[in-house]
């Protein structure tokens, strides 16, 4: 099964002191490209080069920012296959956002 993991955090979350944290996301993707579960993954641009799109009334309404008034914001994404969800939870838990941050883990549909 398909899972998509958000990769979220807020700004003013650090990781600890002795964590590099590009040295430990590259050893990650290692481990995972490695082990055949990682589809794909990218780091986003900052909350400050989105832009939310809605319509309504046939209108388009264009504003900056996330769609959410928030202090968590989505700093990247992962999709990965698994076996199932415990598997996708195990590897969600060995990402280095999860020691400072959160990472949802969401089930694509498959229909």
């Amino acid at each position: 099964m398909q899972y998509m993991l958000l990769i979220c955090g807020t700004d003013d979350a650090q990781p600890a002191p002795d964590l590099d944290m590009a040295a430990a996301t590259e050893a990650w993707v290692k481990e995972m490209d490695g082990r055949g579960v990682r589809l794909q993954g990218n780091r986003l641009r900052p909350v400050t080069d989105a832009t939310t799109v809605r319509v309504r009334e046939s209108e388009v309404l264009i504003s900056d920012g996330p769609f959410a008034e928030t202090k968590e914001q989505m700093f990247g994404f992962d999709l990965i296959e698994c076996q199932d969800l415990d598997e996708a939870i195990e590897v969600a838990s060995k990402h280095p956002v999860a020691q400072f941050g959160m990472i949802e883990v969401r089930p694509l549909w498959t229909e």
